[in-house]
């Protein structure tokens, strides 16, 4: 891994990512044999056409935690995606034999439920990127990098003074609670019995809705992660793995009051509607 300069890049990027201020945050740019994932001010990723194998060309200076967390997160997912593999921007905990996902854009909570159901004993298993592996009868939510990543006020509402805290990413201010006596981590596999997909917290009360096969597609949609959104072959083999989780795993729109004295209240709700999946 060598550090570089990021240049301008002599075509244009095909996608782009931003951020919810507005930034930007990645472009997408294709070359021969290969794809040009840039993180501005970053990291420039560069991932093989079949996803088979990256390289990391970050800026100078740039520091391992962020570099691993960009790759991990971000760019790993990505490559899977060129490998027939569903990855999507979610966090999971397990219930049971099971494991429940969340859904969301950055900034809209799934983290902070992520970590109030793993102190409360459901462990997670993944914070940021959810990947699934398909099985004959169900879908596998695969455990990631045991660590949480919270904004002050859900670190300082929902642990105890002194977690253990990993070093920080460059990008966010946001703290990474490693997982431990508080924050309880599955590293093995589980069944995605549930999904729910979270609002932009609106609501004056705890919306939850169960959703169509047609709704919990679009949804699935949305929140996918994929390197090429203009590859057709891809696209079609991505919808195809969609409809069928789709129809197999209970969906739920889930949009709630970011108030944390209602926190409790919501956590039940979920779970309740979580047993009622199990019985359906």
């Amino acid at each position: 891994m060598v550090a570089r300069v990021q240049r301008s890049v002599d075509i244009p990027s095909f996608h782009e990512w931003t951020l919810p201020d507005g930034g930007l945050w990645a472009t997408f740019h294709r070359r021969v044999g290969y794809y040009l994932v840039r993180f501005p001010g970053l990291a420039d990723f560069e991932i093989a056409a079949d996803g088979g194998s990256t390289t990391c060309w970050p800026v100078p200076g740039l520091d391992a935690p962020t570099r691993e967390h960009l790759y991990l997160n971000q760019v790993l997912p990505l490559a899977l995606s060129r490998r027939g593999k569903l990855t999507f921007h979610g966090s999971a905990v397990e219930f049971g034999d099971g494991a429940a996902a969340f859904l969301a854009s950055a900034g809209r909570g799934k983290s902070t439920l992520c970590a109030a159901f793993a102190v409360r004993g459901h462990r997670f298993l993944t914070d940021d990127s959810l990947i699934l592996e398909r099985e004959p009868v169900d879908f596998l939510v695969a455990p990631s990098h045991p660590s949480i990543r919270l904004w002050h006020d859900s670190e300082q509402h929902l642990l105890a003074l002194g977690s253990e805290k990993a070093l920080p990413v460059k990008y966010s201010s946001k703290a990474r609670l490693l997982a431990g006596s508080q924050l309880r981590y599955c590293d093995e596999a589980r069944p995605l019995g549930v999904a729910y997909f979270l609002g932009d917290g609106s609501s004056a009360e705890i919306d939850l809705q169960r959703l169509t096969e047609s709704e919990a597609l679009i949804e699935w949609t949305k929140h996918s992660f994929l390197l090429d959104i203009e590859d057709e072959a891809t696209l079609a083999a991505h919808f195809d793995r969609l409809a069928i989780l789709a129809n197999r795993v209970p969906c739920y729109y889930l949009d709630y009051p970011r108030d944390f004295n209602k926190l409790p209240t919501l956590l039940r709700k979920i779970a309740a509607s979580q047993q009622r999946s199990e019985i359906k």
